[in-house]
């Protein structure tokens, strides 16, 4: 076989492998979700069933958007043990020890698991887009309501906090984007050192100049315990469109282009966006760690079997796994922070394990 297809081994050879591994890959998955999903309704069906009416069709759509975020969360995982059991069953069998002997390097031997890995990576990111970002904003409204009827959504916001110098400015909800938004049943703390001096509540508020412009307004004077109206008011001088309607972002319930827009709009706004950038470049290099997989798993495959230390090159190849993911979250929690670039905090780990795979694999077989 010549060409860039010769860094394969035969068709048959590859198919078998290939085959062998994302077998093994998707039985470890489904026994993960079938059992972290039980604990995880263990926990949350009480919730669940708290609120009246509900019953076990609210709990079967509670699996139903759950799953796909379990499904999602350990699938590197189940790439990880899918790799380390193949390739321990073939070393185990003398099967690497024949690809060996017929003249292909390490490199060659893990390829047709790097490609199988690499459509499993395409999948996990089309799966990510299409359905785990759907199902965890719809999650997340659900459970903003206690499991209770959630509203339509028109792309409105509901309950949003803004402050405005000392005082604190509440709307129950608000449409719209920029100089069109309107808010609706506002509520202005007005302070003074930190106490409240007076609340002031109105029915609607439309942008206005530099402030808002409140309607049917209502002022109560804590000091005096008095109520004085009036039909309109000026409020929150200084205060953005923005602030209301970019008031917050659920990174991990917006797809890649989606969370793209949002912090396109944060940016035009002025407002920080370094995190959502982390995780931003993390929807990208998250499906391709299974590419990784292969990698850092491969120490179980190379070394004779019968030496007795083939447990001990499977639970090393675990612990470099495993090490990736904790070096990976740790990465984008320092991205949150800010102590991280977004970039550095999304990439870095993948590279460094890269690097750590490729060492490994040299120093052991090559």
């Amino acid at each position: 076989m010549s060409g860039a297809l010769s860094f394969f081994p035969s068709r048959t050879v590859s198919l078998y492998m290939g085959k062998m591994f994302l077998i093994r890959s998707f039985a470890i998955l489904a026994a993960l979700v079938l059992v972290l999903q039980a604990l995880d309704l263990l926990s949350e069906s009480g919730r669940i069933l708290a609120y009246e009416g509900n019953g076990q069709g609210q709990v079967l759509r509670y699996v139903s958007l759950r799953t796909p975020e379990i499904i999602a969360r350990f699938l590197p995982f189940s790439v990880l043990l899918g790799t380390i059991i193949t390739l321990s069953t073939l070393n185990q069998n003398s099967e690497v020890i024949a690809l060996k002997a017929s003249g292909l390097s390490a490199h060659q031997v893990l390829a047709p698991l790097i490609l199988a890995a690499l459509g499993v990576a395409v999948l996990s990111f089309a799966f990510n887009e299409r359905i785990v970002a759907r199902a965890t904003a719809t999650l997340d409204a659900w459970r903003a309501v206690d499991y209770g009827p959630v509203p339509v959504d028109r792309g409105d916001r509901a309950n949003v906090w803004v402050r405005s110098g000392d005082n604190l400015i509440q709307a129950r909800q608000v449409a719209g984007r920029g100089d069109a938004a309107r808010l609706a049943g506002v509520t202005v703390f007005e302070r003074e050192g930190g106490s409240i001096v007076s609340v002031l509540t109105a029915a609607r508020a439309t942008r206005a100049g530099e402030g808002w412009r409140a309607e049917q307004v209502e002022r109560f004077d804590v000091a005096r315990g008095q109520i004085t109206r009036a039909p309109a008011a000026i409020i929150g001088e200084g205060v953005r469109s923005d602030q209301f309607t970019l008031a917050s972002v659920n990174a991990d319930g917006l797809s890649f282009v989606e969370l793209r827009a949002a912090i396109d709009e944060l940016e035009v706004a002025g407002r920080p966006t370094k995190a959502l950038e982390g995780t931003l470049w993390h929807k990208l290099s998250g499906p391709l760690s299974s590419v990784l997989m292969p990698l850092l798993g491969a120490v179980a495959a190379f070394g004779v079997a019968r030496s007795g230390k083939l447990f001990i090159r499977a639970v090393l190849g675990m612990m470099l796994g495993f090490a990736y993911f904790v070096a990976d979250n740790f990465a984008l929690a320092m991205g949150n922070l800010g102590a991280y670039p977004p970039f550095l905090a999304a990439w870095a780990p993948f590279l460094l394990f890269f690097l750590i795979g490729e060492a490994v694999l040299v120093r052991t077989e090559e």
